[in-house]
C-alpha cells in the first residue's frame, strides 16, 4: 500500500428527505419574500392614488388665470393673442398641416378640436413652462372640467408624448390617461 496516493474526497450524498426540506424552506422564503414584495407595491400604489387624487382636487400650480380664450386646434389655444400649446399632448393636424417627415397623431382634427372647445369651460387657470420653437406658450390649462390634456387624452383627441411633457406634470395630473 502506497501513502503517495494524493486524498480524494467523496461527495456526501444527500437523502431525498433532506433535498425536500431545503426544497421547502426555499419555497417559503420565496413566497415570504413575494408577498412581503406585493404588500409594499401595493401600499405605495394606493399612497400614490391618493395623492394624486388629492392633488387635482386642489389644482395646484395653476398660477394665472387667463380669458378671451378660442381654439385653433386639439392641443392649441389662443387666449388675449397669446397662442398657447397644451402641455404632453399631440392632437390631429389639419389637412396640410403635418410637416413632411413628422408622424403625425391619428384621428379626425376637426372633432379633436370640438372636443377641447367642449372642454373649455368656466375659467381657464394656467401654469406655464416655457416656449416652444414656434413661439407658443408651452402650458398646463385646467377649467371645470379640468386639465384640458388630461380632458383630450381621456376622450382619445390626443396621444400622449412623454417627451413633451414638463416635469411629467400631465403623467402626474392624469395616470390613466397618459399610458406611456
Amino acid at each position: 500500500m502506497s501513502f503517495n496516493r494524493p486524498f480524494r474526497a467523496i461527495p456526501i450524498q444527500l437523502g431525498e428527505h433532506y433535498r425536500a426540506k431545503e426544497r421547502r424552506k426555499r419555497l417559503r422564503f420565496n413566497l415570504l419574500y413575494g408577498l412581503l414584495l406585493g404588500a409594499a407595491a401595493l401600499i405605495g400604489g394606493l399612497i400614490g392614488i391618493v395623492s394624486t387624487a388629492d392633488q387635482s382636487g386642489l389644482r395646484p400650480g395653476y398660477d394665472d388665470v387667463v380669458s378671451g380664450c378660442t381654439v385653433t386646434d386639439g392641443d392649441t389655444i389662443r387666449c388675449s393673442g397669446e397662442r398657447i400649446r397644451l402641455l404632453g399632448i399631440d392632437a390631429p393636424e389639419f389637412p396640410g398641416h403635418c410637416r413632411s417627415g413628422r408622424v403625425c397623431a391619428p384621428g379626425d382634427p376637426y372633432v379633436s378640436k370640438a372636443s377641447l372647445e367642449r372642454a373649455m369651460v368656466g375659467s381657464l387657470r394656467i401654469n406655464r413652462f416655457g416656449q416652444d420653437r414656434y413661439g407658443r406658450t408651452l402650458a398646463a390649462v385646467s377649467g371645470d372640467r379640468g386639465d384640458l390634456s388630461c380632458y383630450q387624452l381621456e376622450h382619445s383627441h390626443a396621444i400622449y408624448k412623454s417627451n413633451w411633457d414638463n416635469a411629467r406634470r400631465i403623467a402626474r395630473t392624469c395616470p390613466s390617461a397618459a399610458l406611456f
